[in-house]
């Protein structure tokens, strides 16, 4: 019963930044990508980051040149910079881990990023 953990959300003024961490609980093997979703009120999730394990990234547009996605496949760790943050950042964020084995996706419970001044 690995779980993913997300932490370092919170309130943060525009043009300010964060740094999420993600972390397991245990150990996912055979990974093959990590990544940081969103989801705003009233929208629907959208992917923001991801990193494979070759170490390649790619971003959203909406973040690109603001957002730096990194991380440890073998540890299991996800980390997500965020700078320049503005209030359309505004969401709860959610860390995810695709493994080649069974359950396949693991996903984080969310930490409440809020942009505002």
């Amino acid at each position: 019963q690995v779980q993913l953990v997300e932490s370092g959300g919170g309130l943060v003024q525009p043009g300010g930044s964060l740094r999420l961490s993600c972390a397991a609980s245990g150990t996912i093997v055979v990974v093959n990508s990590m990544h940081w979703y969103r989801q705003a009120p009233g929208k629907q999730r959208e992917l923001v980051a991801t990193i494979t394990r070759t170490g390649t990234t790619n971003y959203a547009d909406s973040v690109k040149g603001r957002f730096t996605i990194s991380g440890d496949i073998g540890k299991n760790t996800v980390y997500l910079q965020m700078n320049s943050l503005k209030p359309e950042d505004t969401a709860v964020y959610y860390c995810n881990i695709v493994s080649l084995i069974r359950p396949y996706a693991y996903w984080g419970q969310g930490t409440q990023v809020t942009v505002s001044s």
